[in-house]
């Protein structure tokens, strides 16, 4: 397929700049009203598509099976699809506060740091990106923090804008790893941040902008499908019997990195860590083997399963890289459901969910998406794909 057939356009105000939530008002001691915000993860709105029958839904139903127009259906509506021993596989990866700003010395100009991932623990060497690029050359000492105690020396380019640098801080690893995290914003994408006022991520995002199961950090943007289940959903999943199955694949940038080229197959991703482990293979394959529904939560699970299933359709263990791309049309191997959320036009997230939904159905429902005010991005709505 081409990339201009991803090509929609997505108004300005359906890209979600923070989670579904619901707002209060209270009176302060000086009697003045203000406003806070409370996130509601499992409230966002949630399309399904039938891929069989070719079916959209959007509303929910009343108690004769007819479409109620203009009640949209929730994403606590997603249990409504599954039974007692269907499988939900997730991404367990912890984003870290991956953002960190400083000035560059003897200049004091402000530069902004992106860790990509720690090359050496005991050199404290990182792969990072850099801005602006132009100003940061090998030997430059980069300063974090007033005190002059967090500062880190470049010493390599790896790309036009990624450097390599050693941190220059003496103490325990444990202790420089929280010192340099203290340091840093949750690593929010650029799409989010330059449409903020003040273009920073909030005290409130390090937990917005994490899973409720994350648990092996490693990644520097969040699997954001993932981001929809608050404790209170998955408790209800577990009462009703769904099963929980877990991987690890640590999401990096190079999902929102431009497509550079018009034919796909020409297209190559980024590597991504990502790991398998015996109990996720145990509770998939016993699913599937009982002919019951196995649930991909997020295109990093679609394309870790998909990468770890084996020719006879069974999960099999896997720990090392990644670099799969996946675009219509592709023959699935693992998971017969999937959620997405809504991504932007030409991106390769967008991509993998036409490949799995079917690309005429996907499109049509994006385009029924933009015309109903859905939210579009890591904070917006989510996409149930059922395979009836």
């Amino acid at each position: 397929m081409k990339l201009s057939q991803f090509k929609f356009k997505l108004p300005e105000e359906q890209i979600a700049l923070y989670p579904h939530s619901i707002y209060r008002e209270f009176k302060n001691d000086e009697g003045e009203m203000e406003k806070f915000r409370i996130t509601r993860r499992d409230e966002c709105r949630l399309m399904v598509l039938h891929r069989k029958s070719q079916q959209i839904e959007m509303y929910k139903k009343d108690e004769n099976g007819k479409p109620i127009e203009g009640e949209y259906l929730d994403f606590r509506n997603v249990l409504d699809y599954f039974d007692e021993g269907d499988t939900f596989i997730f991404n367990d990866t912890k984003v870290f506060p991956a953002r960190l700003y400083g000035t560059k010395e003897k200049t004091d100009a402000k530069i902004e740091v992106f860790l990509l991932r720690e090359l050496n623990e005991e050199m404290r060497l990182w792969d990072v990106l850099v801005e602006p690029a132009r100003k940061i050359r090998i030997g430059n000492k980069l300063f974090f923090d007033e005190s002059g105690t967090m500062v880190a020396e470049v010493i390599d380019n790896t790309t036009s804008r990624g450097r390599t640098l050693r941190f220059l801080y003496d103490c325990p690893h444990d202790e420089f790893k929280r010192e340099l995290f203290a340091l840093g914003e949750a690593p929010l994408p650029r799409y989010i941040i330059d449409r903020r006022e003040d273009h920073h991520g909030t005290e409130e995002d390090f937990d917005d902008f994490q899973c409720i199961f994350a648990k092996n950090e490693g990644a520097v943007t969040a699997p954001a499908t993932g981001l929809h289940f608050s404790r209170e959903l998955m408790k209800r999943m577990e009462i009703k019997g769904i099963n929980f199955s877990y991987i690890t694949l640590h999401c990096g940038l190079g999902n929102f990195h431009d497509i550079e080229v018009e034919d796909l197959t020409k297209h190559k991703m980024d590597s991504e860590q990502m790991i398998v482990g015996p109990e996720a293979c145990k509770i998939v394959n016993k699913t599937k083997l009982s002919g019951r529904h196995v649930c991909a939560i997020g295109t990093s699970v679609v394309k870790a399963t998909e990468t770890a299933v084996g020719t006879d359709g069974l999960l099999k263990e896997y720990d090392g890289w990644t670099n799969k791309f996946i675009f219509p049309p592709y023959e699935f191997g693992l998971a017969d459901s999937m959620v997405a959320n809504f991504y932007h036009p030409l991106s390769t997230l967008l991509m993998e969910t036409a490949a799995f939904g079917g690309y005429d159905l996907v499109m049509d429902a994006y385009n029924l998406a933009v015309k109903h005010g859905y939210m579009f991005g890591c904070y917006g709505d989510a996409l149930l794909i059922v395979n009836d």
